[in-house]
Protein backbone atom coordinates (compact mmCIF):
# COMPACT_ATOMS: atom_id res chain seq x y z
CA UNK A 1 0.00 0.00 0.00
CA UNK A 2 1.09 3.34 -0.82
CA UNK A 3 0.33 6.94 1.32
CA UNK A 4 0.35 9.98 -0.52
CA UNK A 5 0.47 13.42 1.95
CA UNK A 6 0.15 16.36 0.40
CA UNK A 7 1.33 20.04 2.08
CA UNK A 8 1.10 23.64 0.48
CA UNK A 9 -1.94 25.78 -0.15
CA UNK A 10 -4.27 27.98 1.15
CA UNK A 11 -5.51 31.60 0.00
CA UNK A 12 -3.35 33.17 -2.25
CA UNK A 13 -3.72 37.03 -3.83
CA UNK A 14 -4.63 36.73 -8.08
CA UNK A 15 -1.11 37.25 -9.48
CA UNK A 16 0.68 35.23 -6.53
CA UNK A 17 2.61 32.15 -6.07
CA UNK A 18 2.34 28.72 -4.03
CA UNK A 19 3.86 25.57 -3.47
CA UNK A 20 2.52 21.96 -3.31
CA UNK A 21 4.37 19.22 -2.53
CA UNK A 22 3.49 15.88 -1.91
CA UNK A 23 5.66 12.60 0.09
CA UNK A 24 5.11 9.12 -1.19
CA UNK A 25 5.52 6.46 1.86
CA UNK A 26 5.13 2.25 1.66
CA UNK A 27 5.51 -0.32 -0.96
CA UNK A 28 5.76 1.68 -4.45
CA UNK A 29 6.12 -1.40 -6.94
CA UNK A 30 8.37 -0.40 -9.56
CA UNK A 31 8.27 1.97 -12.67
CA UNK A 32 5.92 5.01 -11.61
CA UNK A 33 4.74 8.11 -12.48
CA UNK A 34 3.82 11.27 -10.01
CA UNK A 35 1.69 14.14 -10.97
CA UNK A 36 -0.80 16.50 -9.67
CA UNK A 37 -4.62 16.56 -10.54
CA UNK A 38 -7.45 19.22 -9.53
CA UNK A 39 -11.11 19.59 -9.41
CA UNK A 40 -12.61 22.73 -8.75
CA UNK A 41 -16.25 22.41 -7.85
CA UNK A 42 -19.19 21.15 -9.96
CA UNK A 43 -16.16 20.03 -12.13
CA UNK A 44 -14.56 16.36 -12.81
CA UNK A 45 -11.14 16.23 -11.93
CA UNK A 46 -8.84 17.08 -13.95
CA UNK A 47 -4.68 16.38 -15.14
CA UNK A 48 -2.68 19.49 -14.14
CA UNK A 49 1.18 18.58 -14.53
CA UNK A 50 2.72 14.84 -14.31
CA UNK A 51 6.25 13.79 -14.49
CA UNK A 52 6.93 10.36 -15.58
CA UNK A 53 9.82 8.03 -14.20
CA UNK A 54 12.65 8.92 -16.91
CA UNK A 55 12.00 12.43 -15.69
CA UNK A 56 9.44 14.00 -18.65
CA UNK A 57 7.07 16.93 -17.97
CA UNK A 58 3.55 16.98 -19.10
CA UNK A 59 1.50 19.76 -18.62
CA UNK A 60 -2.37 21.28 -18.86
CA UNK A 61 -2.47 23.70 -21.66
CA UNK A 62 -3.96 26.27 -19.02
CA UNK A 63 -1.11 26.39 -16.60
CA UNK A 64 1.90 26.00 -18.89
CA UNK A 65 4.35 29.10 -18.59
CA UNK A 66 3.06 29.01 -15.25
CA UNK A 67 2.99 25.96 -13.17
CA UNK A 68 6.14 24.07 -12.29
CA UNK A 69 6.22 20.27 -11.56
CA UNK A 70 9.51 18.80 -10.05
CA UNK A 71 9.86 15.07 -8.80
CA UNK A 72 12.89 13.62 -6.38
CA UNK A 73 13.07 9.85 -7.18
CA UNK A 74 15.75 9.54 -4.22
CA UNK A 75 12.73 10.73 -1.87
CA UNK A 76 9.75 9.74 -3.54
CA UNK A 77 8.45 12.95 -3.51
CA UNK A 78 6.77 15.59 -5.92
CA UNK A 79 6.30 19.24 -5.85
CA UNK A 80 4.00 22.11 -7.60
CA UNK A 81 4.98 25.31 -7.86
CA UNK A 82 2.13 27.65 -8.89
CA UNK A 83 2.72 31.42 -10.37
CA UNK A 84 1.16 33.88 -11.62
CA UNK A 85 -1.99 32.26 -10.01
CA UNK A 86 -5.81 33.34 -11.61
CA UNK A 87 -8.88 32.43 -10.09
CA UNK A 88 -9.63 29.99 -12.19
CA UNK A 89 -6.96 28.19 -11.06
CA UNK A 90 -9.64 27.68 -7.53
CA UNK A 91 -10.00 23.66 -7.00
CA UNK A 92 -8.78 21.06 -4.74
CA UNK A 93 -5.13 19.70 -5.78
CA UNK A 94 -4.38 16.38 -5.73
CA UNK A 95 -1.02 14.28 -5.47
CA UNK A 96 -1.27 11.29 -7.59
CA UNK A 97 1.11 8.18 -8.18
CA UNK A 98 0.44 5.64 -10.78
CA UNK A 99 2.45 2.55 -11.04
CA UNK A 100 3.44 1.42 -14.06
CA UNK A 101 4.03 -2.36 -14.15
CA UNK A 102 0.33 -2.77 -11.66
CA UNK A 103 -1.50 -0.07 -12.98
CA UNK A 104 -2.47 0.78 -9.86
CA UNK A 105 -3.51 4.89 -8.78
CA UNK A 106 -2.95 5.95 -5.83
CA UNK A 107 -4.16 9.44 -4.33
CA UNK A 108 -3.47 11.85 -1.67
CA UNK A 109 -6.32 13.59 0.13
CA UNK A 110 -6.17 17.01 -1.53
CA UNK A 111 -5.44 20.50 -0.58
CA UNK A 112 -7.60 23.45 -1.10
CA UNK A 113 -5.82 26.00 -3.44
CA UNK A 114 -7.70 29.38 -3.32
CA UNK A 115 -6.97 32.09 -5.34
CA UNK A 116 -8.91 35.37 -4.38
CA UNK A 117 -8.56 38.96 -3.72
Amino acid sequence: QVQLVESGGGLVQPGGSVRLSCDASGNIFGLYNMGWYRQAPGTERELVAIASQGRRTDYADSVKGRFTISRDNAKNTVSLQMNSLKPEDTAVYYCNLYELWTQQDYWGQGTQVTVSS
